[in-house]
């Protein structure tokens, strides 16, 4: 039972995800030999605030 969690700064569109989502999947199920049903993922989506890169907040950049 692959479960994956994506976090990723919040902002992208559903068809985005719904995208990701079936490519990771199928790239999981073809590594693993795994039925698309057991695999999970979950997509945590943050606040630009409350990430920073080379030390400045993607809020501010």
């Amino acid at each position: 039972m692959p479960v994956v969690t994506i976090r990723m700064a919040e902002g992208r569109t559903l068809e985005q995800k719904r995208m990701l989502a079936d490519e990771i999947t199928a790239a999981i199920t073809r590594t693993f030999g795994v039925d698309p049903a057991v695999v999970t993922l979950f997509f945590e989506e943050l606040k630009t605030e409350n990430i920073a890169r080379a030390g400045k907040l993607l809020s501010e950049s």
